[in-house]
C-alpha cells in the first residue's frame, strides 16, 4: 500500500511540535504505516523529522516565520485559523497538491489530519480514496473516517443529523509509542496538571483540589500571560492560587514522561465532551492513576476504581486524590498499553485500510470480504 499523508501548515512533524496532538499523530501515523512494509510520502513543514518513504516540504521555515512569527508556542497556544481559505491553507494545499500529483499512483490513499481545511486537496484528487484518519475535531469531510472515540462520533452525529450508522466510519483510540512513557515508577510528592491553561481543560478545579488540600500541584501547558512563586496567570484571566502550586512552563516529551511518571496522579478535568484528551492517555501509559469528569471520552478510556477515578464534584475530586494511592500503577500502565501502544494500534490500521481498499475490487466492500479475526484483519474475498 502506499500512502500520501499530509501534515499541518503551522507545524514541523516533529517532537519539537509535540504540544500540538495532531502533530504527534502524523509523526507516529507515518511510522506505524512504513513498519507495517508500506510506503509513506509525508507533505510537511520543513525540517521535519519523520519516518517516511519520503519527505516533501510543503511549507518552508521562512513561510512559517512570516505567517506564524510572533507566535511563542513556549508560552502561547498555536494562533491558527481553521479556515480554508486563509493565506497558509491556500499555500500549503496548492503545494500538496503539486507535490502529489508528481507521486501518486492508482490506488494509493490519500491521508488528512486538518479536516474540511483540507479538503481542497482531496479534491484534486477524486479517483483516490481520502481518509481522516483522526477525528478529533468537528469540520469532517471524507467518506472514510477514523475518529477518536465513540463519543465524539456520536456527537458529531448528532451535530450533523446523522441518525444512521457509516459502516466505513471507525474508532480507533489514539497511539503512542511506549518508549516515550516508560513506568510505572514510585510516586513523588506531587499532583500533575499538563495542558492548557483554560477554564475548559479544568486548570481551575486541579487547583482548587490543591488549595482544600494543601497538596503540591505541578502545572504545565500553554497559555501563561505571567508566573511567579506559588501561582499562574492564564490566558483567561485568571490568577489560581494555593501554597503548592507551581507552574513548570512547557514541557516537552522526555519531561512530559518524567513528570506524569512521578506524579501521585495526574488532573485531566475537561469541561467540554472530550474526544480523546492525549494528556490522560500519556500518564496512563506511565502507570499514574488519573483524575478525570465523568463525560466525553472519559466514559469509554477510564475504568473507575482501576485506572484512576471519573468525578462530578469538588468533594469527589478531594476523595480521588486521596484514593489514587491504592491504585496498581503496573495494571494502570499494562491496560493502557493494550490499548494505546502503537505496536497494537498499528493493525487495526492495516485491518481499517484493507477493508476500505477493497472498494477498488469488482464486487468489493461488505459482501467480499473474509476476515480472520486471529490477525484482526481482512484478507480478501470469499471463496
Amino acid at each position: 500500500m502506499r500512502f500520501h499523508v499530509v501534515a499541518l501548515p503551522h507545524t514541523v512533524t516533529s517532537k519539537e511540535f509535540c504540544s500540538c496532538a495532531y502533530t504527534g499523530k502524523v509523526q507516529r501515523f507515518c511510522a506505524m504505516m512504513k513498519s507495517l512494509g508500506h510506503e509513506v510520502f509525508h507533505y510537511g513543514g520543513e525540517w521535519s523529522d519523520v519516518a517516511a518513504t519520503e519527505h516533501v516540504t510543503i511549507v518552508t521555515a521562512e513561510q512559517r516565520k512570516t505567517w506564524w512569527g510572533s507566535n511563542d508556542t513556549s508560552r502561547e497556544f498555536y494562533k491558527i485559523d481553521w479556515d480554508p481559505r486563509v493565506d497558509y491553507w491556500r499555500a500549503a494545499n496548492d503545494a500538496a497538491i503539486r507535490a502529489i500529483r508528481e507521486r501518486i499512483q492508482p490506488r494509493d490513499f490519500l491521508c488528512f489530519i486538518g479536516g474540511a481545511c483540507q479538503k481542497p486537496i482531496a479534491d484534486a484528487f477524486p479517483a483516490h480514496q481520502a481518509v481522516e484518519y483522526g477525528i478529533g475535531y468537528e469540520g469532517t469531510f471524507a467518506p472514510y473516517r477514523v475518529f477518536e472515540s465513540y463519543a465524539h462520533m456520536h456527537y458529531l452525529y448528532g451535530k450533523q443529523n446523522q441518525q444512521d450508522g457509516r459502516y466505513y466510519d471507525e474508532v480507533i483510540g489514539n497511539y503512542y509509542d511506549p518508549k516515550d512513557f516508560p513506568g510505572p515508577r514510585e510516586p513523588g510528592d506531587y499532583f500533575l496538571y499538563v495542558g492548557r491553561l483554560i477554564e475548559r481543560k479544568g486548570l481551575h478545579l486541579a487547583a482548587q483540589v490543591a488549595r482544600e488540600t494543601g497538596a503540591r500541584l505541578l502545572v504545565a501547558g500553554q497559555g501563561v500571560t505571567d508566573h511567579g512563586p506559588g501561582w499562574v496567570s492564564a490566558e483567561c484571566g485568571w490568577k489560581f492560587e494555593a501554597p503548592g502550586l507551581e507552574y513548570v512552563g512547557t514541557v516537552g516529551v522526555e519531561e512530559r514522561a518524567r513528570l506524569m511518571g512521578s506524579a501521585r496522579a495526574v488532573f485531566v478535568p475537561t469541561q467540554y465532551v472530550g474526544p480523546f484528551e492525549g494528556v490522560h492517555a500519556e500518564a496512563l501509559l506511565c502507570g499514574t492513576p488519573v483524575i478525570t469528569t465523568d463525560w466525553g471520552c472519559f466514559a469509554e478510556t477510564v475504568l473507575d476504581g482501576v485506572d484512576g477515578f471519573r468525578t462530578r464534584s469538588l468533594g469527589e475530586m478531594i476523595w480521588a486524590s486521596q484514593e489514587v494511592a491504592k491504585l496498581d500503577r503496573a495494571i494502570i500502565r499494562q491496560r493502557a498499553m493494550d490499548r494505546w501502544s502503537v505496536d497494537v494500534v498499528r493493525h487495526r490500521y492495516q485491518a481499517l485500510f484493507d477493508r476500505v481498499g477493497s472498494l477498488w475490487d469488482p464486487g468489493g466492500g461488505w459482501d467480499s470480504l473474509t476476515y480472520d479475526p486471529t490477525q484482526k484483519r481482512v484478507l480478501g474475498r470469499w471463496q
